[in-house]
């Protein structure tokens, strides 16, 4: 049986997903915006929202401003998407999965390289 506040923070993800790409729009977000991963405390009260931002590192910085800066906006918008008696406090964090993943391949792809070099 699947946890409560682990169906619930499924559920803000979704939104929350939903409302970075439609209902945000402050010119400061730039970089596109995923979420990544949501966890809710087991009492409810706050949700730490993951999201990787895809991007120059200034425009990322600027975007993860722009998107604290809404946490307001953003939680009164899940409010009305979700029915639960208490919505959470929004956290948000940068999670660098996305450009992580890219620092890796350009790693393994320099190393496939450099062993097909060698075998020629």
């Amino acid at each position: 049986m699947v946890k409560r506040t682990e169906r619930i923070s499924q559920e803000i993800k979704k939104e929350i997903s939903l409302i970075l790409q439609s209902e945000i729009k402050d010119p400061r977000l730039t970089a596109m915006p995923g979420v990544i991963g949501v966890k809710v405390t087991n009492d409810m009260s706050y949700a730490d929202i993951y999201v990787s931002l895809y991007g120059s590192k200034e425009s990322i910085k600027e975007s993860l401003e722009a998107i604290k800066s809404a946490t307001g906006y953003i939680r009164h918008l899940l409010a009305k998407r979700i029915k639960l008696f208490h919505i959470p406090e929004l956290r948000f964090k940068c999670d660098d999965f996305i450009e992580e993943g890219f620092r890796i391949n350009s790693i393994l792809d320099t190393i496939n390289k450099e062993r097909n070099d060698e075998n020629q």
